[in-house]
């Protein structure tokens, strides 16, 4: 099996601005849930194919916590990173904030994504392993160990 070099988190790191418009409002006048999740989702593939350089597939969104509405003509300021490697999964962290005009961010939504590697054939491939440099990310990883368990244990019981 071949050995992949380890990667910094800031190797990965993407950050995406989105405004958001009238058509992707709900009919209570705030931000589609879907269509911020679809974002997200894109953020997350975009982070884990920085990293592993394949191709990948989201194959769960582990948390999806909105704190506060979002409207229209806001700026949502999106930003991934890594925080957990498996053998050829990778968790990637999203977390969106609404941007004022004054630069100042509030933070509206924390994501957690898991994503595969793909090779040519479409199966999962190796990802490389993680380089934790700080206290956070080293939390992160942390924390990233125990969501795949309790995702483990969901899935063998069915949860």
């Amino acid at each position: 099996m071949e050995t992949l070099a380890a990667k910094h988190v800031s190797d990965s790191l993407t950050e995406q601005i989105q405004f958001v418009f009238d058509n992707h409002l709900n009919g209570q006048g705030r931000v589609f849930g879907g269509q911020l999740a679809a974002w997200i989702d894109v953020v997350a593939g975009v982070v884990a194919r920085r990293h592993c350089n394949h191709n990948v597939t989201t194959a769960e969104i582990d948390s999806l916590q909105f704190k506060s509405p979002v409207y229209s003509n806001t700026a949502i300021v999106m930003r991934g990173k890594i925080t957990y490697v498996g053998n050829t999964s990778m968790e990637v962290r999203v977390d969106s904030f609404v941007e004022d005009l004054s630069g100042e961010r509030r933070l509206v939504n924390t994501a957690y994504l898991v994503e595969v590697a793909l090779d040519e054939n479409q199966k999962p491939t190796s990802v490389p392993g993680l380089i934790l440099e700080t206290f956070q990310e080293k939390a992160e990883w942390e924390a990233g160990q125990k969501r795949r368990e309790m995702r483990q244990r969901r899935r063998l019981e069915a949860y």
